[in-house]
C-alpha cells in the first residue's frame, strides 16, 4: 500500500486523484495540503506543506506554481519522493527540482497522461522508419480557449521525441504565414488549434508520397492525467533518488 499527500487537495485535480485513490486498493490519501478547505475530505487537510506532520511514502503535486519552493524544501528535508504535476514553473525551479532529484526521488512529465506517454515510444520508433525515406512530419495540437500558451508542452515534447532520433538539422517550424517558400524537407510543423472546450489532442502526421501515417491522442477529460499521476506516485514508492518520468513508469 503506497501512502501519499495530495498537494493541492481540494483543486480540480486533487479531488479527481482523491477520488480514484478511493476506489484503489494499493494507494491510499492519508493527508492533503490546500489553504482552502471546506472539510470535507477523509483526510486530515494542513494549510501550507510545512505543517504537515503525516508520514507517506509519496508526494503527488498539483498546486499552484508559487508553492513548488516550500514543496521542494518540505521534500529535502523529509526525504519523501514526489510526482510533480504543476506547470507554468520559472527556469529557476525547474533548475531546483533537478537538484533535489540528486538527494530524493523525484517524478517529472510534460504529460502525465499513459497514452501520451506510450506515443512517445512509438513515435521514436516511426521517426526512424519514415524520415530517412522524405516523409515530412508535421503536429497538430488542439486545446480549450482558455490555455495561455501555444504550441502546448506536450506538442514540443512529441516533437522532442522524434528530434532525438532524427539528425541534427531538423528543425521547429511553428508559423508560416510569412513565408513563400517551398517546404523544408527538415522542418517539423507544429500548429496549434485553441477554441471551446476541447481538453486537448494532439496529431502527429508522417506525409509521403501517395500515404499519410497519422498517430492521435484525445483526452476527453482531464481524469487521464489524473491516473497517470497515480500509477506515477505508486511506481515512486521506494525508488531511490534521481529525476523521473513517466516514460520509467510504462517502461
Amino acid at each position: 500500500m503506497t501512502r501519499a499527500i495530495m498537494h493541492g487537495c481540494n483543486g480540480h485535480m486533487g479531488r479527481v486523484i482523491t477520488g480514484i485513490c478511493d476506489n484503489d486498493k494499493d494507494i491510499e490519501i492519508v493527508a492533503g495540503v490546500d489553504p482552502f478547505d471546506d472539510g470535507h475530505n477523509t483526510y486530515p487537510v494542513f494549510s501550507s506543506i510545512k505543517d504537515c506532520n503525516i508520514e507517506a511514502d509519496v508526494i503527488i503535486d498539483f498546486a499552484a506554481a508559487k508553492a513548488i519552493d516550500a514543496l521542494l524544501d518540505y521534500v529535502e528535508e523529509k526525504k519523501v519522493p514526489v510526482v510533480v504535476c504543476t506547470t507554468g514553473l520559472s527556469d529557476e525551479q525547474i533548475a531546483r527540482i533537478k537538484d533535489v532529484s540528486t538527494r530524493v526521488a523525484v517524478l517529472k512529465s510534460a504529460n502525465m497522461s499513459l497514452g501520451i506517454n506510450t506515443i512517445f515510444k512509438l513515435l521514436k520508433e516511426a521517426a526512424k522508419v519514415f524520415a530517412p525515406e522524405g516523409f515530412d512530419i508535421e503536429i497538430v495540437e488542439k486545446h480549450h480557449n482558455k490555455k495561455i500558451d501555444a504550441p502546448s508542452g506536450t506538442a514540443l515534447a512529441l516533437a522532442d521525441s522524434m528530434k532525438e532520433v532524427l539528425d541534427d538539422d531538423y528543425f521547429y517550424r511553428y508559423d508560416r504565414s510569412q513565408l513563400r517558400e517551398k517546404r523544408n524537407p527538415k522542418e517539423i510543423g507544429i500548429s496549434a488549434v485553441r477554441g471551446g472546450t476541447i481538453v486537448g489532442e494532439h496529431e502527429v502526421f508522417f506525409a509521403g508520397e501517395d500515404e499519410v501515417i497519422e498517430i492521435k491522442h484525445t483526452a476527453y477529460s482531464k481524469a487521464v492525467f489524473a491516473k497517470g499521476a497515480v500509477s506515477a506516485a505508486k511506481f515512486l514508492n521506494g525508488k531511490g533518488a534521481g529525476l523521473y518520468d513517466m516514460g520509467d513508469v510504462i517502461a
